[in-house]
């Protein structure tokens, strides 16, 4: 019952935030000059999406570089890293 009332209350919040967007798309399209307003800037705003998009990318992929890697374990006293000969 619990389970089953989660799951409800969780789509429930989905569909108000899909509600949500779809009433400031078409708010948005209603304000000054609409859609056809944006297109003088266009250019600026893909720019700055791929430019956070590449930052996003490449500093998860530097996480998960140093994880694999070994860099964020701690460093043990008793068994210190061997060196390669």
């Amino acid at each position: 019952m619990k389970n089953g009332l989660i799951v409800l209350a969780s789509l429930v919040c989905v569909a108000a935030l899909a509600g949500l967007a779809g009433w400031t798309f078409y708010a948005g399209s209603r304000i000054g000059g609409g859609w056809g307003a944006l297109s003088p800037v266009l250019l600026y705003v893909i720019g700055g999406l791929v430019v956070v998009g590449a930052l996003t990318g490449g500093l998860m992929w530097l996480a998960f570089y140093s994880s694999r890697r070994g860099y964020d374990e701690p460093y043990d006293v008793n068994h210190p890293p061997r060196r390669k000969p």
